[in-house]
């Protein structure tokens, strides 16, 4: 009898462990956070400043005739058959080389024309560049852009081509 007790509390000792053992659920993993950081985020900076051009644009003039000192008188509509005259006033504080272009844009986005002129900038001067075109210019609104050895002058014009 005292070994079926004991087969009994062994039996019944052994079901406890095969329950306790069966009965235990999968452990979550403990997220670690970790610690917030405490250093400021940098803060913007303002985009630097293109390099400052020894020669500047001081006025663009469109017109169709040039006159005998570069000058030309300004005019926004031009006939079909004259040529676009983008007349470029330059001041340097000291001799400079300079690339001037000018960018004739149609309505639609199409380049109509570009050209460029290297010059030699003392002082103030002008810089006259001619636009012609062999067949007869399109009629519609046209841009003119103006860049002084690569940054825009900020002058951009409308013509029109009637």
């Amino acid at each position: 009898m005292t070994a079926t007790r004991l087969s009994h509390a062994l039996l019944i000792a052994l079901a406890g462990s095969i329950a306790l053992v069966g009965c235990k659920r999968d452990e979550e993993p403990v997220a670690v956070t970790p610690p917030a950081d405490t250093t400021p985020a940098p803060m913007p900076t303002d985009p630097l400043p293109p390099p400052s051009s020894p020669v500047a644009a001081t006025s663009v003039t469109i017109g169709n005739s040039a006159a005998a000192d570069r000058s030309v008188a300004a005019t926004s509509t031009f006939a079909t058959s004259d040529s676009i005259i983008v007349s470029v006033r330059t001041d340097a504080a000291t001799p400079a080389d300079a690339t001037i272009d000018a960018k004739l844009t149609y309505q639609d986005g199409q380049v109509a024309g570009q050209e460029t002129a290297t010059v030699r900038a003392e002082d103030a001067g002008v810089t006259n560049i001619t636009f012609r075109n062999s067949n007869p210019w399109p009629a519609g609104r046209y841009n003119v852009d103006v860049t002084v050895n690569g940054q825009p002058v900020g002058m951009t014009q409308e013509i029109e081509v009637r």
